[in-house]
């Protein structure tokens, strides 16, 4: 019998990837292409949504050209995506109303504000899990349906659908015959009910969302239709749909309660499965999706920081004081310390455990013989501390944790990985294969297709590379951190 072989899409917030994996689970071909921002207004991230469409069908054809047999040697594909980016488009012609908007996007902070002191934050968080942020999808396509000249008037007439970008994709894959999402992107609109896994009606009305432009929504694995055979060469089962964090938790093969996972792109993500229980933080965090399967839902407790290896973009892009992310880990131990220096990276605002949507970014402590080495060193380390804010909230919501698996692009700097260990004193453990986002979609689709018998099946395939333990000295860790506390202070609003 020929080798089943998954192709994997992860559609994020700096590129799109595709890769193709044999049923072992081992990636043979990958491509991928960066994708452009941009940047309308103060606090305003924005994509064109026909360049995400155009840079999916680059890679995916070219990996599917390094294949003998091409398209009709792929059994399943799957989907991970960047989450709560909203995209309305014409259900006739398939055309997006407007640019999409990123998650990062601040511009919604005034209705969030609005919610908020309407008294609905608290309903909002028992439903949905979620804090009124503008990092949720929901006011987002409410602020299009207000903004955009005739979206409304389309809307409400059935001529628009709304997705995140697995749903865009999706809808484009299959020739407009599918929309359709998973429940773990339903889970960060800030209209879904995590524990009815419906879209929540009250909360439809409130923001003036019309549920007609809602996708369906389905098992993170499972059949979400095929792709129109003209797309590729043959028709492929789309069969698993996850958003990049939660699909990263099952390429990290975190599937026993209490097991985390800390993810470092362009922003950093840490969840932590909570099993069959949606715990409700009290410090802040998000309860949210980890997955669902066979109709039920294992939940999540996640901390989400907005800008990670988004500060190494920068600091190459804007600043220009680096030619690549790679060069951080050199400059970062060629010194001892940052000499009192912090870089508190809030570009668009504070994520978890903050949410201060008002907050900007800072570089505090600078003296004359401050240099390139120690902002660099600064940025990385800021990735560390905000990382333990998350791990912090966590102990104080009850949750002991005894080591993390770590993914995402910024986990191959060693330096940083041993700060990490040192800021939260516990084990890092890397995996051999750090692009678990793309690997939880190809597990999910796998999954979906019967590739894989069940979650014990899949975790079969990953394989540990290396661990870092945590050496620092409890006053010196604690010195440090306080630093960045009173950093992070100095930034905040006064939302």
């Amino acid at each position: 019998m020929s080798e089943k072989f998954i192709l994997a899409v992860d559609q994020g917030t700096t590129s799109t990837r595709a890769v193709v994996y044999g049923a072992d689970g081992k990636a043979r071909h990958g491509a991928q292409r960066e994708l452009p921002q941009i940047f309308p207004d103060d606090g305003w991230v924005e994509h064109d949504p026909d360049e995400i469409w155009a840079a999916t069908l680059d890679v995916c054809g070219r990996v599917i050209g390094e294949l003998d047999g091409g398209a009709g040697a792929i059994a399943a594909l799957g989907i991970t995506n960047q989450r709560e980016t909203t995209v309305l488009w014409d259900r006739d012609t398939g055309q997006p109303v407007c640019n999409a908007i990123v998650w990062q996007d601040r511009r919604t902070a005034p209705l969030c504000a609005e919610l908020r002191a309407d008294g609905l934050a608290p309903e909002i968080a028992a439903k949905t899990g979620l804090v009124v942020d503008p990092y949720f999808s929901g006011t987002k396509i409410a602020w299009v349906l207000d903004n955009v000249a005739g979206a409304r008037a389309a809307a409400d007439a059935g001529r628009l659908a709304f997705g995140t970008i697995d749903t865009f994709l999706l809808w484009r894959l299959t020739g407009g015959q599918v929309h359709a999402t998973d429940a773990t992107n339903a889970s960060r609109t800030m209209l879904f009910d995590i524990h009815r896994q419906c879209w929540d009606d009250d909360l439809l009305a409130r923001l003036k969302v019309p549920a007609s432009i809602l996708p369906d929504v389905r098992d993170s694995a499972g059949d979400f239709g095929i792709t129109d055979a003209q797309i590729f060469g043959a028709a492929i089962p789309v069969t698993g749909i996850a958003g990049d964090q939660h699909a990263a938790l099952v390429g990290q093969a975190c599937f026993e309660e209490g097991m985390i996972k800390s993810t470092y792109g362009t922003g950093c993500f840490a969840v932590l499965n909570t099993g069959d229980k949606a715990v409700m933080s009290e410090n802040k965090l998000l309860t949210t999706m980890a997955y669902r399967l066979a109709g039920t839902p294992t939940y999540a407790l996640e901390g989400s920081i907005f800008i990670a290896g988004a500060a190494m973009q920068w600091l190459r892009d804007g600043l220009q004081v680096i030619d690549d992310a790679a060069a951080s880990e050199a400059l970062a131990a060629s010194i001892d310390g940052t000499g009192g220096v912090y870089m508190v990276p809030a570009f668009t605002g504070l994520g978890a455990p903050y949410w201060d949507a008002g907050a900007r970014g800072a570089i505090l402590g600078m003296t004359r013989d401050t240099g390139v080495s120690e902002i660099v060193r600064a940025a990385l380390e800021s990735v560390a501390y905000q990382t333990r804010d998350l791990f912090d909230a966590m102990a104080a919501d009850g949750v002991s944790v005894g080591s993390v698996r770590v993914d995402g692009g910024m986990v191959a700097n060693d330096w940083l990985m041993q700060f990490l260990a040192d800021q939260l004193a516990i084990p890092v453990e890397r995996p051999a294969d750090t692009e678990t986002t793309v690997l939880g979609a190809a597990f999910l689709a796998g999954l979906g297709a019967g590739i894989y018998a069940d979650l014990e099946d899949v975790a079969k395939h990953w394989q540990g590379a290396a661990a870092f333990q945590p050496a620092m000295q409890d006053a010196e860790r604690d010195k440090l951190y306080s630093g960045w506390a009173d950093a992070v202070g100095r930034v905040r609003s006064d939302d």
